[in-house]
């Protein structure tokens, strides 16, 4: 019999199918069309800021060039991220983290799932992290990453916040590993519960969460939401809400 339970939509760098990816008006476009949560992903900048950017260089979503890590927030600020996307977005700002907390504050039903990118040393790690604590939001904010040494870093230096490791394969080993970590998810591709559907089973039996990512049509929700992921993180969170009210 499917699972009835609504899995969390997940807006994938904001609603990045109507607006640039990362930016202020992908995340306000998701919070007002009914996602449950916004996925970002950070870098951080040459002095130790947080940059919403998925790219570890600015190439793709601005009209600059280099890697992150060799500006200085200032000279992000000045960046356009938007006009790459479409002509109706030109001059629209890199986000600072700070931008995003202020949308959540702004949007008090609206969680983040935040990834941070690679792995950051414990001092930038930790003042980001203190962005949250300090706004009251610990609660709305689930941080994950790929890597061992990061998630390491942030039980160190905030283990009051939610953790999830992001994954590709799943063996006996995750699990471990994720006991170690004390994550509270393991977030897999969603190509990967639907080919192991037992993958999830294994998640749901240690007590963990699943946000599957990245699926973007209704094939592929479907059975997902029969299985039973906790959420579905998407660059369709309009669509994934309308097809959520009308299933």
């Amino acid at each position: 019999m499917p699972i009835t339970t609504s899995p969390l939509i997940i807006a994938h760098r904001g609603n990045s199918s109507v607006a640039p990816e990362n930016t202020l008006p992908a995340f306000e476009s998701a919070a007002l069309g009914g996602s449950d949560l916004i996925e970002i992903d950070v870098q951080v900048s040459e002095d130790g800021v947080g940059i919403v950017i998925h790219d570890d260089t600015v190439d793709r979503t601005t009209d600059g060039s280099g890697p992150v890590a060799a500006l200085r927030a200032a000279e992000v600020r000045h960046l356009d991220a938007g006009s790459w996307f479409a002509p109706a977005y030109s001059g629209t700002a890199l986000p600072l983290f700070a931008d995003v907390v202020e949308v959540l504050l702004r949007h008090r039903g609206l969680g983040l799932l935040l990834e941070l990118k690679g792995a950051w040393p414990a001092e930038p790690t930790k003042l980001l992290l203190a962005e949250v604590t300090e706004a009251g939001i610990d609660d709305r904010v689930l941080v994950q990453g790929f890597s061992v040494e990061m998630l390491r870093t942030l039980q160190a230096v905030a283990p009051q916040l939610r953790r999830g490791l992001l994954i590709s394969e799943f063996d006996d080993a995750t699990l471990e590993l994720a006991a170690e970590l004390g994550v509270v998810a393991l977030n897999p591709p969603a190509t990967l519960i639907l080919e192991r559907p037992e993958v999830l089973a294994r998640i749901h039996e240690a007590g963990l969460e699943a946000h599957v990512w990245t699926p973007n049509t209704a094939a592929e929700w479907a059975p997902l939401v029969d299985a039973g992921v906790d959420g579905i993180i998407t660059d369709r969170p309009d669509r994934l809400t309308g097809w959520l009210a009308g299933r």
